[in-house]
């Protein structure tokens, strides 16, 4: 019986230590966003940024992201709403990874690793809990019930599909546009040439 104790408490060790070093990280890279802390670039320029990635519009979804990454981090880290922060969070860096999608996967060519990584431990964090070193525990786990992450996983990813989907249309759509002009631009120029201009 002291095996298991001890195995329990270690496990709960082990879970506030990766929900405090991932929660941290999340709340850090949502303040970025949503601040311009810890050098970020705040709402205004990270949402021209978004918009430019084919997030649009860009100031909501970057509103949206810096949210999922604070909100879900913070209450990752607290171990509070396990199941719907776990779910924000691998909803947040999953749509996040198809900005580094063609890079392939490792994070040293720009790669979605550290996305996958994060999106992982959140919907590990979903499934399996908090453990004893949280909110959810101290609160009777009230806000940590086995059916909410069933619940809230696939509604979260439902979520991301459609901004993935739509960032996708935006992206086309402008790659398409850049097809249509670059003829016209070749055509201009040696237009411009043969006239002498």
């Amino acid at each position: 019986m002291t095996h298991l104790r001890t195995s329990t408490k270690r496990t709960d060790l082990g879970l506030l230590a990766l929900r405090a070093g991932v929660g941290g990280t999340l709340f850090a890279h949502g303040a970025q966003k949503l601040f311009g802390w810890f050098g970020g670039y705040g709402l205004e320029a990270t949402g021209g940024a978004m918009e430019s990635m084919g997030f649009t519009p860009g100031r909501r979804s970057a509103l949206l992201a810096g949210l999922g990454e604070a909100g879900g981090g913070v209450a990752l880290a607290l171990g509070l709403g396990t199941p719907v922060a776990g779910a924000a969070t691998a909803a947040t860096m999953a749509t996040a990874g198809t900005v580094h999608g063609p890079a392939g996967f490792w994070a040293t060519d720009g790669g979605f690793e550290y996305n996958a990584v994060l999106a992982t431990v959140g919907s590990a964090l979903a499934v399996g809990g908090p453990g004893r070193y949280s909110l959810d525990a101290l609160l009777g786990d009230r806000l940590n019930r086995p059916w909410m992450a069933a619940a809230v996983l696939p509604v979260f990813g439902l979520a991301a599909a459609h901004v993935i989907t739509q960032r996708r249309k935006v992206v086309a759509a402008a790659a398409a546009k850049q097809e249509t002009s670059e003829p016209e631009q070749v055509q201009a120029a040696e237009q411009a040439q043969s006239t002498g201009a």
